[in-house]
């Protein structure tokens, strides 16, 4: 089995591949600053332990990581659970993708993963719509190549603003409601929230396709809040909450192909 982690800002996913490249299990943890390499091995054992798997059928790893505290960590517990090296996606080494970036290192491990899986699974070119900590839209082109795309503040983080700096107005469950216009404060925060996030990848989606003459192609969800926000739009073509997982090891396959040549 090949273990796919994605180290977040605010949440890790955790998947695991057959030899067919099909995920079969998930799972997902908040990502904190203070976990250790001992602390993660014990969690990973935990997880693996309640779905009567063995650590010992893992046979590769590699990582995505935007916290940099956490990959070291992640990569000492990783070595003591599993006893394998393993693979840090990086921008500044071949992904299996162009990067067209004005400064193509500076491209999060997390959106190369992104844009590798949604060209493998949904061809050239297409857009990605990633919602976790920030919404980031990841585009790549007709060419294949991973152009960028824009990053914002996720659902989350911006109704903890709202609700840390408005008195009045107090948390309230992060689903979209039926309408856009809400006749309660609830309705109204939530339609604010979960529509105006659907509202602004439409809007930068509809813009990067004109710009780019892409009109018309895929876009794809993914990330946590991906489904609540699909009931609110009709952007997607599919919601897809393994793809940057996928991305990872689609990463891990293009390096140990790229390794088998050189040998």
């Amino acid at each position: 089995m090949f273990l796919s982690i994605d180290v977040g800002n605010t949440q890790t996913t955790i998947a695991l591949f057959d030899e067919e490249g099909a995920c079969t299990q998930q799972w997902r943890m908040a990502s904190a600053p203070s976990d250790t390499s001992d602390s993660l091995h014990a969690r990973l054992y935990s997880y693996f332990q309640m779905y009567g798997l063995s650590l010992a059928d893992v046979d590769a790893a590699a990582l995505a990581s935007v916290v940099p505290l956490l990959t070291d960590e992640w990569c000492r517990g990783l070595h003591d659970a599993l006893d394998v090296e393993t693979l840090v996606v990086d921008a500044r080494r071949d992904c299996g993708i162009e990067i067209g970036l004005a400064i193509p290192e500076q491209a999060g491990a997390d959106r190369v993963a992104n844009a590798l899986a949604a060209r493998t699974t949904y061809g050239a070119p297409v857009i990605v719509v990633d919602f976790g900590t920030a919404t980031n839209i990841d585009v790549v082109d007709a060419d294949g190549v991973f152009r960028g795309g824009a990053i914002m503040p996720g659902i989350k983080l911006s109704a903890e603003a709202l609700f840390s700096r408005a008195a009045k107005l107090s948390s309230v469950p992060l689903v979209a409601p039926d309408r856009a216009l809400g006749d309660t404060t609830e309705t109204a925060v939530q339609s604010g929230l979960l529509i105006g996030a659907a509202a602004n990848a439409e809007g930068i989606v509809h813009r990067i396709q004109r710009e780019l003459g892409i009109e018309g192609c895929p876009v794809v969800g993914t990330g946590g809040y991906a489904r609540r926000v699909a009931k609110a739009t009709d952007l997607f073509c599919a919601i897809d909450p393994d793809l940057t997982t996928r991305g990872i090891y689609q990463i891990w396959l293009h390096r140990a192909e790229k390794r088998g040549e050189r040998e």
